[in-house]
């Protein structure tokens, strides 16, 4: 039947779309992302499933993908409507472009929802084809119709009756043309843009300044502007990165406590947005490498490459991800050097392994700590089980204390008689390393660590002190002789 009835008030059907519509995401490009994680070969499949049709392609996605409904981002305003009209007695349909298994989950887990109509392996059930199955299926009868895109647009014209839920331009502007109830598109702030770039994470890339600052150089213009370049290049390439790796990791995102309000699991912006900025974003990276020296480019490359392998597999490895980590402040370091035509120091490159291992630990430390997703014994997305938490708190200090070791022999050394006039204004800099690290610790251990141990140091006033205190002691006592 087309028309329900509940104390003698009908109601047409109400035909609702998916993917945009009912929830914040697209569940084909969510499923692409997880078939290319299980197998990256996949990569050379998917073309050749496309050539045979889109149904086709959702269809082959989807017996090798599951989605969990519970996790999904539901459009709640428009889902309660829903609810409230299921309530009332009316038909509620699910007709949708994706694929029959994620459609019949989804379906089921809901709950409200009298018939399911999806792709298959032979129709892409979507747009016109999607009007034309509607009209033949209630063979004249009215209905209504619930959808966000351009590609509902002919459904619309053909419903009785047009709900616009969260609409893109196309559907905003046919909505305005015409007399439609509307679920407006939660605003985006720029607050939420910033997050998705991660730009709080820039700060690590102030490690480029190093090289320069330790040389003496940072008051030279030239090499000043070379390594803000530099910065800006990084950047660039690392927000690129964490976009790339939350299209990735939207499940695990998903139920994590914090990481589920990032900006592609909640669903503020969508996954075509995301590919598009991170293109952008390398693309700028690249562009500014070119104004500064191949060094830098390579460096850069390394980077960018080393960054994907860690998203895309090295993360899930136990001590290989921490190894990698550290490995990645270290390149920014090198990437500082290469930007200035600054030579690495063996000693920098030395305390940067060990101090950034240290950090690299805490962050799987405090993991281990408040995660209690876990999965075959593991917490889940990782290479850690959960008591493994004492050996990477005993290896995390000792390699703070292994930094601090490094920076002391380096203080007595040629190197910096060399640099210094007074070597001996140097020196404090090991207790000020062994504070911050140790102390740092020791929060963890108390369960008061953010997950971050950079972002700890940039907003923790104690530290900043220190850090501040190490700064003015390398510019007064590190004049030339």
């Amino acid at each position: 039947m087309s028309v329900s009835v509940q104390s003698g008030k009908q109601f047409v059907d109400l035909v609702v779309d998916l993917d945009g519509t009912l929830i914040a995401t697209d569940l084909l490009w969510e499923s692409i992302f997880q078939l290319l994680k299980q197998n990256m070969l996949y990569l050379f499949v998917v073309p050749f499933w496309a050539l045979r049709g889109k149904g086709y392609l959702k269809h082959q996605i989807a017996e090798r993908v599951r989605i969990d409904p519970a996790l999904l981002p539901y459009r709640q305003d428009f889902l309660n409507y829903l609810r409230e009209e299921h309530g009332k007695g009316r038909r509620i349909v699910l007709a949708t472009g994706a694929a029959r298994r994620f459609a019949d989950d989804i379906a089921a887990h809901i709950g409200i929802f009298d018939a399911v109509y999806a792709t298959d392996a032979t129709r892409n059930l979507t747009s016109k084809l999607k009007t034309q199955f509607l009209i033949e299926t209630f063979a004249g009868r009215s209905f209504a119709y619930a959808g966000n895109s351009r590609a509902d647009i002919p459904v619309f014209e053909a419903a009785g009756e047009a709900i616009v839920v969260a609409p893109d331009r196309a559907a905003a502007k046919w909505q305005r043309a015409h007399p439609t109830r509307l679920f407006e598109t939660p605003k985006r702030s720029w607050k939420a843009f910033f997050r998705m770039l991660r730009a709080h994470q820039w700060m690590k890339n102030t490690l480029i300044f190093v090289p320069p600052t330790l040389d003496h150089e940072l008051t030279n213009w030239s090499v000043l502007g070379n390594a803000l370049i530099a910065f800006c290049a990084f950047s660039a390439a690392a927000s690129a990165i964490y976009i790339v790796n939350d299209l990735f990791d939207l499940p695990l995102d998903r139920q994590h406590a914090r990481k589920k309000s990032r900006a592609f699991a909640s669903g503020a912006f969508s996954i075509p947005f995301g590919l598009q900025m991170a293109f952008v974003l390398l693309a700028i990276a690249v562009l500014l490498a070119t104004r500064l020296p191949l060094e830098f480019g390579i460096v850069l490359g390394v980077y960018i490459i080393a960054t994907t392998a860690y998203s895309l597999a090295l993360k899930r490895m136990l001590l290989i991800d921490v190894l990698m980590l550290a490995g990645l402040y270290t390149v920014r370091v090198l990437a500082g050097a290469a930007a200035t035509q600054i030579e690495g120091s063996f000693w920098l490159l030395a305390f940067s392994s060990f101090f950034f291992l240290s950090l690299a630990l805490v962050k799987r430390y405090v993991e281990l700590q408040h995660t209690a997703l876990f999965e075959k014994n593991r917490i889940a997305g990782r290479g850690y089980r959960a008591d493994d938490r004492e050996m990477v708190a005993q290896c995390g200090v000792a390699s703070a204390f292994a930094a601090a070791l490094v920076l002391a022999l380096y203080v007595d050394s040629d190197s910096v008689v060399r640099l210094y006039s007074y070597p001996w204004m140097i020196w404090p800099l090991c207790p000020i390393v062994l504070y911050i690290n140790i102390r740092i610790w020791i929060l963890a251990h108390r369960g008061e660590m953010h997950e971050d141990p950079v972002v700890f140091l940039i907003s923790d006033w104690r530290s900043q002190i220190m850090i501040a205190i190490g700064a003015a002691l390398l510019l007064y006592g590190g004049a030339r002789a």
